[in-house]
């Protein structure tokens, strides 16, 4: 089985625990406004790759993991668009003991995703604003599947990271914040909640793609503000 992806870092620290070796499949349904990665957007770009392809990659870098308690991280874009690859592929990786975790926006049909959740022992679910029209704004989809999704991994108590992306005068409504936290509060499979201040490191490969970058008059934010926010989630018995 091939899938399409768009590229690897093998030395990531940040998409999971440890040193990850990280797969950024290509193709994405939504249009974030911030989105770092835009030239993963395309599913019929990237390049073909088998799944022994890249278990022959992968297995270079085991004692890395074990040393370090990391894995395969699937990033992207978003790996959910490709769920028979992405099963299969996580699949072997536990066959091989290998620690995996997918980074996903949530968006998809649960239905035809769940087998996925089987291979998979951490899901870094990003969650950009719990008020749907500023889920909407940020990613031009509805927020229902992955609000969906993150009801199916608490039944499930599948491990998960929850991802929140603060950007200035869109995603740091503090009302819509507080919503946010409340309802992530009961859910009994979250082991954290990353609070990750907006950045324009993609900012170039927007222009390089003639993309119009509409936040590029957007700052970072201060760091009261995160340190606001983080009280907040704490507040409300999470760890973050």
């Amino acid at each position: 089985m091939v899938g399409r992806i768009h590229s690897i870092e093998t030395g990531g620290t940040v998409d999971g625990p440890g040193i990850r070796y990280v797969i950024f499949f290509q193709g994405c349904p939504l249009r974030c406004l911030y989105c770092h990665n835009p030239d993963t957007r395309e599913p019929s770009q990237g390049k073909e790759v088998s799944i022994e392809e890249l278990l022959e990659d992968i297995r270079k870098y085991k004692s890395y993991f074990k040393f370090s308690g990391g894995g395969v991280t699937a990033s992207g874009g978003e790996p959910l668009l490709q769920p028979k690859f992405l099963t299969q592929l996580l699949k072997a990786l536990k066959n091989e003991d290998i620690h995996t975790a997918l980074d996903t926006s949530g968006f998809a049909n649960l239905d035809t995703v769940k087998e996925v959740f089987d291979y998979t022992d951490l899901v870094l679910l990003d969650i950009k604003s719990i008020n749907p029209e500023t889920f909407k704004k940020v990613t031009s989809v509805d927020i229902e599947p992955t609000l969906r999704l993150a009801k199916y991994l608490d039944e499930k108590n599948k491990k998960m990271w929850i991802r929140f992306v603060v950007v200035p005068g869109l995603t740091d409504d503090m009302a819509d914040i507080e919503k946010l936290a409340s309802y992530l509060a009961p859910f009994k499979n979250i082991e954290r909640v990353e609070i990750l201040p907006f950045h324009k490191m993609g900012e170039y490969k927007w222009e390089a793609l003639g993309y119009d970058y509409v936040l590029k008059d957007t700052l970072p934010p201060d760091e009261k503000l995160i340190n606001d926010i983080k009280d907040l989630f704490i507040k409300k018995g999470l760890k973050v």
